[in-house]
């Protein structure tokens, strides 16, 4: 598990529009906000992907980059990228699930249609310096933030230079 106020792992991802996302060239004005997906066999997630594509341009607002997810196959993430609408959301995939563990994410084995290993859901708010600021993971894939709470919580940050909280 990262800590709040710890260096990240670095990351580097292959996004569905054929580029490569890398988390150590992101320079936002104030944070990145990493989402980590479950994978196109989750309802949850494209209610949830759904809801970040609406929001998007209120993170942007705000000075925060965002990237979506997951340990999908390209194929399967092309799919989703078509499939769930999210035309706007920088959508990652191939998250190799050793590299998910060194975030602190929970993995779960497949059960009926799902994959053999996938991860379970995680939000990472990060600073420029790609330091944790704030994370949510989750073991289910219920009870994720909203993002009008996390778009609240950022407002509040930013006007208040709250600092970043859980680190001893």
């Amino acid at each position: 598990m990262i800590k709040p106020r710890e260096k990240t792992p670095d990351l580097n991802i292959q996004l569905v529009n054929g580029t490569q996302w890398k988390l150590s060239e992101q320079s936002p004005k104030n944070f990145t906000m990493i989402l980590f997906y479950r994978g196109k066999h989750c309802p949850v997630c494209k209610k949830q992907l759904q809801e970040l594509q609406a929001s998007l341009s209120n993170f942007t607002e705000r000075g925060v980059n965002v990237i979506a997810m997951s340990s999908d196959t390209e194929e399967v993430a092309q799919q989703t990228y078509k499939e769930w609408n999210i035309k706007d959301v920088p959508l990652g995939y191939g998250l190799p699930i050793e590299e998910a563990r060194k975030w602190g994410l929970f993995i779960s084995k497949g059960i009926k249609d799902e994959p053999e290993y996938f991860i379970e859901p995680g939000l990472f708010i990060l600073t420029p310096e790609s330091t944790v600021y704030w994370e949510s993971i989750q073991s289910m894939p219920f009870g994720r933030p909203e993002f009008k709470d996390v778009l609240g919580g950022i407002d509040y940050i930013l006007k208040a230079d709250y600092p970043a909280r859980g680190e001893a």
